[in-house]
């Protein structure tokens, strides 16, 4: 990550950093490799994601429940694609 980072995108990578290893094997890669290169409407809806609360997230990447949106549920499935591929 040598370009410059707006202190937006700062934040976004911070609120990423949750320290639960569910959620964080998705996140982590994301924005090691994908974040920066994203166009604004990608990294919004990552946005969104980083802003929710670890439960729902964690139901949301079980497929225990559904999140309110469904392109939060096509972002999701572009994420496990990333780390899973398939």
């Amino acid at each position: 990550m040598t370009e410059e980072i707006s202190l937006e995108e700062r934040k976004v990578i911070y609120r990423a950093r949750r320290g639960l290893k569910e959620i964080d094997v998705y996140f982590d890669p994301y924005v090691k490799n994908y974040y920066l290169k994203a166009d604004a409407e990608e990294k919004q809806m990552f946005f969104e994601l980083v802003e929710q609360e670890d439960p729902d997230l964690l139901d949301w990447f079980m497929e225990v429940s559904e999140p309110p949106r469904p392109e939060l549920k096509d972002f999701i499935k572009k994420l496990k694609f990333y780390v899973h591929g398939a």
